[in-house]
């Protein structure tokens, strides 16, 4: 997808169309909306299966895609508005979401700092660590939660002495700012309802990690009068969001969002509204599952759409084997790919020699 590919002014989107007052909150485009929805027909057929669905986030911006982007808007909007030059964030040394910032960040002439956490090593967590050093990130390691904290707390230290004091993003980007952006989204897959793109999902299935984008689409559904339930199938055990958590989570983005539109309606879901599911994780974060490598094979043979193991194709393993039981199989499912399908060879050149990076991390590689 080209660099230059449309994006979504603010007054075009589903949630500002619905509450025009939330024009005023501050966003850094990033994304071309609505992202398409299609039918997984012949995965259906293949598996013997009911009504699939996807909704193709993977699609959703022109430098990064995935569920990534859509927080990262707001958070980056939000923190150039406080003035800020630059913005912190955490995640594994594998992280989407801090390889995302960067990337985004850059975009909006900040800089990026990333503390992150040891992971399973893969191929693709050490091209990701690469991309993160080619895309200009300050990197930082620690070895456990509490070294994060005392790396960033250091870090933000710094920061402040130098008179440019960081925003700090949390890990996933999920806040009450950056969960607006699955609000708006809830809201954008209930006009393509009404618009007779898709049926009303009974289900919408998405990897739960840190928790924005699921209590995102629970506020947005409530929001948008869509009766579908969310399914979060857990992909993180580190500091795995709760359901009440979540809820927590959907208040605070309602509370900020009615602050600026005070017409919004207190409809905050209950923790009840979303269904967590565990038991597709595997051994830790970011381990692969034999499950999760079949149903990457699967959408990828059948639809041409690819997945990656520590989030998306877990959640699709989920969904195959639901959608073969009651009551699942005689419902509409729809299947939330949060995996970006840029290009990011195209977007940013050949990876860097791994010596390049910070010597903490040559372990990784050596």
């Amino acid at each position: 997808m080209p660099l230059a590919a449309a994006r979504t002014p603010t007054a075009e989107l589903a949630l500002v169309r619905r509450f025009p007052s939330l024009a005023r909150l501050p966003r850094h485009a990033l994304t071309d909306l609505p992202t398409p929805v299609q039918p997984l027909a012949r995965v259906a057929r293949r598996c013997d299966l009911g009504a699939l669905w996807i909704k193709r986030d993977d699609l959703s911006g022109p430098l990064y895609g995935g569920n990534k982007p859509r927080k990262l808007e707001w958070l980056l909007g939000a923190a150039r508005a406080r003035g800020r030059r630059g913005v912190m964030t955490f995640g594994g040394i594998g992280t989407h979401h801090g390889l995302a910032t960067a990337i985004c960040a850059r975009d909006a002439g900040l800089q990026t700092v990333l503390v992150l956490l040891p992971q399973p090593v893969t191929e693709h967590v050490r091209h990701c660590l690469l991309l993160d050093q080619v895309v200009g990130a300050e990197l930082h390691l620690a070895n456990s939660v509490a070294g994060v904290a005392a790396t960033a707390l250091r870090r933000c230290a710094r920061a402040v002495l130098q008179g440019q004091p960081l925003a700090i993003i949390p890990a996933g980007g999920s806040s009450a700012v950056g969960a607006i952006g699955y609000v708006n989204a809830a809201l954008e897959l209930a006009e393509q309802v009404r618009a007779g793109a898709l049926p009303e999902p009974d289900a919408i299935f998405v990897p739960l990690g840190t928790g924005g984008t699921v209590a995102g689409l629970a506020l947005g559904c409530r929001l948008a009068g869509l009766r579908s339930r969310v399914v979060a199938v857990l992909v993180t055990d580190i500091l795995p969001p709760s359901a009440a958590r979540l809820s927590r989570l959907a208040r605070a983005t309602l509370r900020r969002l009615r602050r600026v539109a005070p017409e919004i309606a207190p409809v905050t879901p209950p923790p009840t509204d979303v269904t967590i599911l565990g038991g597709y994780l595997g051994s830790a974060y970011g381990a692969v599952t034999d499950a999760g490598l079949a149903a990457e094979r699967v959408l990828l043979d059948e639809e041409g759409i690819a997945l990656e193991t520590t989030y998306t194709a877990k959640c699709m393993a989920a969904l195959l084997d639901l959608a073969a039981r009651p009551p699942y199989r005689e419902q509409t499912l729809l299947f939330w790919n949060t995996y970006s399908s840029v290009d990011l060879s195209v977007t940013l050149g050949a990876p860097t020699d791994w010596r390049a990076l910070p010597p903490p991390f040559h372990r990784f590689f050596s």
